[in-house]
């Protein structure tokens, strides 16, 4: 009988878990404004989370990738550079576990964004990607004009990014993973330095994927 109960017992606390999981939400990051928008043919005026704005850079297969290919769709993005003497191998060592637990996932993508436009081109992206074993769509590196580049780091996934010649490397950048969800808003910002960090962003993406189910 005891063991019968404590069975119960357990099968309840799976239960529970598997609510809790479910039910889970993810912050939205940054401050609110209001906007204007229209719903149901009428205008209101709501508070909304800023959204990242649209875009346009060039990945490594030399396509234009802008904000529309992104639409509908959960992505991780990054900043750094290809001669990067410091935290970028560890960032792209760590994101290639992000990327091989979601790489057979049509809703998830991740997007690197190079800060050293003038040496990483379509074709060192290409290159670098390939040595890494990214060969498909999935993850893409992009490169374009530095300021716009500059300007979305900082403005909008809210991280550092930026030349610094008193740096190593002569750039700047923060270490996060940035999680940003399907109406392109921040939901996190990960260490994307630390393992701790990469195993938060692989979870906290199912949590995010769940909550469109």
């Amino acid at each position: 009988m005891k063991l019968i109960s404590a069975s119960i017992h357990f099968l309840v606390l799976i239960g529970l878990c598997r609510c809790s999981l479910t039910t889970e939400t993810l912050p939205y990051i940054g401050e609110p404004e209001t906007v204007t928008k229209r719903v149901d043919g009428k205008t209101v005026t709501v508070r909304d989370y800023p959204a990242i704005p649209a875009f346009s850079f060039t990945n490594q297969y030399g396509k234009t990738v802008t904000q529309q290919d992104f639409d509908g769709k959960i992505y991780v993005a990054d900043f750094f550079f290809v001669t990067c003497p410091t935290i970028c191998p560890i960032m792209k060592r760590n994101m290639l576990v992000v990327y091989k637990a979601y790489q057979d996932s049509p809703d998830v993508r991740i997007l690197s964004h190079t800060i050293d436009p003038e040496h990483d081109t379509p074709a060192v992206l290409k290159q670098y990607a390939q040595e890494l074993g990214v060969t498909d769509t999935v993850w893409q590196f992009v490169t374009g004009d530095r300021e716009k580049i500059y300007d979305i780091g900082e403005n909008h996934y809210l991280v550092t990014a930026g030349k610094d010649p008193k740096a190593p490397g002569g750039y700047i950048h923060s270490g996060a993973f940035v999680l940003i969800d399907k109406e392109k808003h921040i939901r996190g910002m990960y260490d994307g330095t630390t393992p701790e960090g990469t195993h938060k962003l692989i979870r906290d993406i199912q949590v995010l994927r769940q909550a469109y189910e």
